[in-house]
């Protein structure tokens, strides 16, 4: 899957695309977006967005060469923590 048409997951047990495929335990900056529907919920740049709960350490990147990349269970960790609030 590239990232140009990376698509959300829903957040199930196991958590998958839309068209059914599951999604991936680490995921790249456009899945991540999809995966926490910051495309959808009126952010103008949500790759700002992303990088600024990045730079105040609400979310946690795993890199991989010179690729950033979020795992679910970060990105799950991090749903929890901003709907407790």
């Amino acid at each position: 899957m590239n990232e140009s048409n990376a698509a959300a997951c829903t957040f199930a047990a196991e958590s998958v695309f839309p068209d059914g495929r599951r999604c991936p335990d680490l995921m790249t900056e456009a899945e991540a977006i999809k995966y926490l529907r910051l495309d959808t919920v009126g952010h103008r740049h949500p790759e700002r967005t992303l990088k600024h709960y990045r730079d105040r350490k609400l979310l946690r990147p795993t890199r991989v060469g010179k690729k950033l990349f979020y795992s679910r269970w970060e990105l799950e960790t991090f749903i929890k923590k901003v709907t407790e609030k």
